[in-house]
């Protein structure tokens, strides 16, 4: 029997419409717009200005602080503007543009195609690249992957767990690294086993993609202690925690990490960046991005350079179709509407998604019927209509003694309520505000 987690979780239509699309070069934008904030933890500071003149993969923004991240120019050029850009958020954020000119990368770069396969660097010099590559979680939610590979005195990690599950509906841009770039994602999670200093290195990928599963396989079948599991399509199996649950039946505690139950997860995308940066020298300037959509003429996996304007992917998947109701960022489930098209790629964008107006638009919300589905589906083992009413009635520390900071957003609440209530969205303004209570109790 195929394994999975135990609480809660849903079976959303997949849509997987470019799943066989080969992953195709997207090609140079005019001009980037690289935002310096599109990792968790503090911002970059820029280190170039205007008039600039940079190449790719030249440091155009420094990491501030151990949870940061370097920012790299996308495209060589000159550096037309250092100030604000709306980015994916659909808030201003700092950022670098840049006006391409040609494609002159840094000379300390290696941009050939061929493997490289062994390595003699320590752990700490593999962690070090990967800190100046200014590689994040390649999953969407861009945790700087040094970070995760810096574990903590009196921490003990014994399993690296690489997630291939991409349960989100309609993105493929996992599924087409594992199939396309398998032997540069497999060196990559030597590396961050090597880093990690651990021996056993489980690889998830949910049943749905069986060329994959195969693939990979084939690939691990000579390597010891690194073994690829199938697992029940169901989601949010992609979540850290649930991914975790099904491979080990281990149960992170709330308000606890991974680590903590001595695991490391990593993307398998983040697995093949961590390889080209070690391998490579090649810092984080480009990445696979699905652009798909039941309406859309040519749903197609790029390789894009992050800056790249959303509308540049849009045009070279067919053009945006005349019923649009909304663009979103990322998935059905977790991703958030676009204000623009205009609105850069960013180290985190795994998919831009074009839903017709037909799908769009929200049902008219009914009152809560107490049926309890909300509860059944949550893969936390939260009150999703409870957290609800108290972030409505304004009572933020009855949200916080009702574990409101473990919510994931996989978005399952909303997505099974029969009365059609947005429950995520008041549970996102809950957790807001519960955030800024636990930074002024910490400021104290």
């Amino acid at each position: 029997m195929l394994q999975t987690f135990s609480k809660g979780g849903v079976h959303p239509p997949e849509n997987k419409f470019s799943a066989n699309k080969p992953i195709e070069n997207l090609g140079l934008p005019k001009q980037v717009s690289i935002p310096i904030a599109q990792h968790i933890g503090a911002p970059s500071k820029p280190v170039v200005k205007k008039k600039d003149k940079v190449k790719t993969g030249d440091i155009i923004a420094e990491s501030q602080g151990f949870v940061s991240s370097n920012i790299h120019s996308s495209v060589s050029g000159t550096v037309s503007k250092v100030g604000e850009i709306i980015d994916t958020t659909g808030f201003k954020k700092p950022a670098v543009i840049i006006d391409v000119e040609d494609d002159e990368w840094n000379d300390s770069i290696d941009t050939g195609s061929e493997i490289i396969r062994d390595c003699s660097l320590s752990s700490q010099e593999i962690v070090d690249k990967i800190l100046q590559g200014g590689i994040v979680g390649m999953g969407g939610a861009t945790f700087p992957s040094h970070v995760k590979l810096s574990v903590p005195e009196g921490k003990k990690i014994d399993t690296l767990v690489i997630n291939g599950v991409e349960c989100e509906p309609y993105l493929t841009s996992d599924h087409r690294v594992m199939l396309e770039r398998g032997e540069e994602m497999l060196v990559g999670i030597k590396l961050l086993k090597k880093a990690l200093g651990v021996n056993h290195v489980l690889i998830g990928i949910e049943h749905n993609k069986p060329d994959a599963i195969e693939h990979v396989s084939h690939l691990v079948s000579k390597e010891e202690n690194i073994e690829v599991y199938p697992l029940k399509v169901k989601y949010p199996q992609g979540g850290e925690k649930q991914l975790i649950k099904a491979l080990l039946n281990r149960e992170v505690p709330s308000g606890g990490l991974p680590l903590d139950v001595g695991v490391v997860v990593h993307n398998v995308g983040t697995s093949l960046a961590a390889y080209e940066a070690v391998q490579k020298n090649k810092p984080l300037v480009e990445r696979v991005v699905t652009v798909t959509g039941k309406s859309l003429s040519k749903p197609s996996n790029f390789l894009v350079r992050i800056g790249t304007p959303v509308r540049d992917l849009i045009e070279a998947a067919g053009g945006l179709p005349e019923d649009t109701g909304k663009v979103v960022g990322g998935g059905p489930m977790m991703g958030k509407a676009l204000s623009s098209l205009d609105v850069p790629v960013v180290k985190g964008t795994s998919g831009i998604l074009v839903i017709p107006e037909k799908d769009a638009y929200r049902d008219e919300e009914f009152n809560c019927i107490r049926c309890g589905k909300c509860v059944d589906v949550c893969p936390m083992g939260l009150e999703p209509y409870l957290l609800k009413q108290l972030a409505q009635l304004e009572r933020y520390e009855e949200c916080e003694d009702n574990a409101i900071m473990d919510c994931m957003e996989c978005g399952s609440c909303s997505f099974t309520c029969p009365a059609r209530v947005p429950l995520l969205d008041y549970i996102r303004l809950g957790k807001t505000n519960v955030n800024q209570i636990l930074r002024n109790r910490k400021d104290k």
